[in-house]
């Protein structure tokens, strides 16, 4: 690369690291993280969001897939390698034999992490078994010593576009188990629209929402969506049309509130919180999923973090309030029910004693006749 053009990369970049990062940024660059790594792997003929997603077929058909296929989200990712391999020839090598072996290394790893992917989705989506074991012998075959990369990866591939954590359930046997990120309610909520678990964009658009003070523009969460390859009017091959996934099912399922914005004109429209957010998520756990894709913890955001907590003591609160409202019913009742049971045991002990009276008294002598 030409010396002139080297330095251009480089004030560039470091106009870009000083510069402050705006809340849509941030989470745009997450959307970014989870795109460059996950959805190019993914757009290929032979993933669908059909509910036998999951199944892959042969190398040799997956190869002639990927070379007719080409997405937007193909070629953004395309645009970010070349930036990264032009940032790379800035760096010395330490060594001129590691260049030519690595490429195919992660090339192998890539092609591993995203079939073991698809095999743990399908598994999900069945409801079928994980075992280490199935990795290994359907996935991983030869590449055992990269079992832990391969499975830390797709792990996080996991959590970031489905919204899915992988949690070893018994290490002993080595069982593992796909737990949604909200409650198991939601589950019930994809059995209805068919497809893949779409929890993972539903929590990129809450973290929209709190990081622009809890209510988000519609053009604020269109622009983070066209970052990721979700475009209005536009079928998508994992989360279907885009439009009628957040404006009507998330809707629908209560998860998002989509209202026009009072007194504007021309009319806009915003997007809140809905009610099942707020049951079965936190501010806590949207951030902790943002920092997760920054590679740092939620305190590196204060502001955020700051409310995040507040939120974490108002539902700690609420929910004590809820227990003590609930042992005070409780006793409550415990107490009719013993008071009833008493009156009831008093008055039956009564009439067996009025009872027991009756037989004992004697028999009145019979009254003689006149004569």
């Amino acid at each position: 690369m030409p010396r002139g053009q080297k330095s251009k990369l480089r004030a560039r970049e470091k106009r870009r690291r000083q510069a402050p990062e705006k809340p849509q940024d941030l989470v745009s660059a997450q959307a970014t993280t989870a795109v460059g790594e996950v959805f190019p792997s993914l757009c290929c003929p032979h993933f669908n969001s059909s509910p036998t997603a999951g199944s892959y077929r042969a190398p040799q058909e997956r190869q002639r897939a990927t070379a007719t296929t080409t997405t937007p989200v193909a070629l953004s990712y395309t645009k970010s390698n070349e930036a990264a391999n032009n940032r790379g020839e800035e760096r010395p090598r330490s060594s001129q034999v590691q260049p030519t072996a690595l490429p195919f290394q992660r090339d192998l790893l890539d092609e591993k992490v995203v079939l073991l992917v698809h095999y743990l989705l399908r598994k999900y989506q069945k409801k079928e078994l994980i075992t280490k074991a199935g990795m290994l012998r359907n996935v991983i075959q030869m590449y055992r010593n990269q079992f832990h990369e391969t499975l830390k990866r797709a792990s996080d591939h996991l959590e970031l576009v489905f919204g899915l954590d992988l949690k070893e359930a018994d290490p002993n046997r080595h069982i593992y188990v796909l737990v949604n990120k909200l409650e198991p309610s939601y589950d019930a909520v994809l059995s209805d629209h068919g497809g893949v678990p779409k929890t993972g964009l539903l929590m990129t658009i809450l973290g929209v929402i709190f990081t622009n003070r809890n209510r988000a523009m519609e053009e604020q969460v269109w622009q983070t969506l066209n970052v990721m390859g979700l475009y209005e009017g536009r079928q998508h091959f994992i989360f279907g049309e885009p439009r009628k996934l957040i404006t009507k099912d998330f809707v629908k399922d209560k998860y998002l509130e989509y209202r026009q914005v009072s007194n504007s004109d021309p009319p806009r429209y915003e997007f809140l919180w809905g009610p099942r957010a707020h049951a079965e998520t936190s501010k806590m756990r949207v951030l902790e999923f943002l920092a997760k894709v920054h590679d740092t913890v939620p305190s590196a955001f204060p502001a955020w973090y700051e409310e995040a907590l507040r939120d974490e003591e108002e539902r700690a609160r609420a929910r004590a309030a809820a227990r003590a409202h609930t042992a005070a019913m409780a006793s409550a009742r415990a107490r009719a029910l013993t008071s009833a049971h008493s009156k009831a045991t008093t008055s039956a002990r009564s009439r067996a004693k009025t009872s027991v009276c009756t037989k004992a008294m004697p028999a009145a002598p019979p009254t003689p006749n006149k004569v």
